[in-house]
């Protein structure tokens, strides 16, 4: 692939305003074109992503040409009416799709169509038939989707794995999993979305702690699940609409074993129930020591292995050091110029799609299930860049 690879963004919320500071920075890459329901918004958005770029050029004083000269070429950012008015335009070659859970299934298929590749927020889809069309779609058309998270391309999770691969646990046996927190509607202005079918902690934060896991211990092929909804009702906590009480409708306690392809077994809890908790976000045991893994939903954080009575600090060893949201999309343009497989790929995000809705239907069904899909287990990162002093340490 000559040149970057040219991004039209769909969707302007919350989550766009890590990629717009982050995409400036990243080699390979330059933001051409965004859009939103709200045109403002959208406006807004373009602005950022301009002085992102001016900034990043500012700062690149060893290679200062080189950046004037990269700012230069890319002009503006422009402001597109629509998404197919975006996927429309020669300046994009791939769309980065930011739009809420239930437009993914719309959004992916569209730009497939309109022959760009796409890399999207997760989940894939709301359901395993929007998964395989979308994956059909792309091998059809010859074009690379990608999903996120990316959080576990970043030292902590990547030198956790690697730890892992060199046996410094021996061979792996179980894993524990937990996220837990009180509902993201004490923060979030419209929370209804987190609560309406395709949301709850499982399908909203699963996709960080299941990627990390099919890292570090490869594909889950059964599950067991357990699941209750508490509340029935809650309410908004911040912004205008404070106070408003919302109707829950999906499960917001959700446990379960996952049995591995290798024989290891999880523990996984992912709670909206839980108002403190001081339990550790990902731990994996072996037979020969103990691993204490960071926040999956972080890209850096400090590794501890316990082995031989005793739990030392692992420094960064692998992993895109000093990442962001955006090195996924980073990492699926080189793999484009490589001829690779991209590492943050449809495939390991439709498993994990699939993981979480049989452990969903093995809960409904107070039963145990084995899990349809598998996938690759991705190709690990090597250290990329100079590691953040929080990435190992601690």
């Amino acid at each position: 692939m000559g040149g970057p690879l040219r991004i039209g963004l769909v969707g302007a919320g919350k989550i766009s305003r890590a990629c717009l500071h982050t995409l400036p920075r990243l080699p390979g890459l330059r933001l051409t074109a965004v859009t939103d329901l709200n045109r403002a918004r959208a406006e807004a958005a373009a602005k950022t992503a301009e002085a992102a770029a001016d900034a990043a050029a500012e700062t690149a004083e060893t290679a200062a040409k080189a950046s004037e000269a990269a700012v230069k070429s890319t002009g503006g950012v422009a402001v597109a009416a629509s998404a197919d008015e975006l996927m429309a335009r020669e300046d994009v070659d791939a769309v980065l799709n930011l739009t809420i859970p239930a437009a993914h299934a719309e959004v992916a298929p569209a730009a497939l169509a309109a022959g760009r590749h796409v890399y999207g927020e997760k989940p894939l889809s709301g359901t395993r038939e929007e998964a395989d069309a979308i994956l059909g779609a792309a091998e059809r058309a010859g074009l690379r989707v990608g999903c996120a998270p990316d959080t576990v391309l970043g030292p902590g999770t990547q030198t956790a794995r690697r730890a892992v691969d060199d046996g410094l646990i021996g061979t792996p046996v179980a894993a524990t999993a937990f996220m837990t927190t009180a509902g993201h509607e004490a923060w979030h202005p419209d929370p209804e979305f987190y609560y309406r079918p395709g949301g709850g902690p499982l399908l909203d934060m699963g996709p960080y702690y299941l990627s990390a896991l099919v890292h570090l211990l490869g594909p889950v092929v059964r599950v067991t699940g357990a699941a209750s909804r508490p509340r029935g009702r809650r309410s908004v906590g911040s912004g205008p609409r404070a106070g408003e009480r919302f109707a829950v409708e999906v499960d917001t306690h959700v446990m379960g074993v996952l049995e591995h392809r290798g024989g290891a077994l999880t523990t996984l809890l992912m709670s909206f129930d839980v108002h403190a908790a001081r339990l550790p976000r990902i731990e994996v045991h072996g037979s020969e020591g103990s691993l204490s893994v960071p926040d999956p939903n972080t890209f850096d954080g400090p590794v501890e292995l316990w082995r031989g009575g005793a739990r030392e600090p692992l420094a960064p060893s692998a992993g895109y050091a000093g990442s962001a949201r955006g090195h996924g999309l980073a990492d699926m343009a080189r793999a484009l110029g490589a001829g690779r497989p991209h590492r943050a790929s449809a495939e390991l995000a439709r498993h994990v799609l699939d993981v979480m809705l049989t452990l969903l239907d093995a809960a409904r069904e107070r039963t145990s299930l084995p899990v349809g899909t598998t996938c690759s287990r991705p190709e690990p990162v090597p250290l990329v860049g100079e590691p953040s002093a929080s990435a190992g340490h601690g």
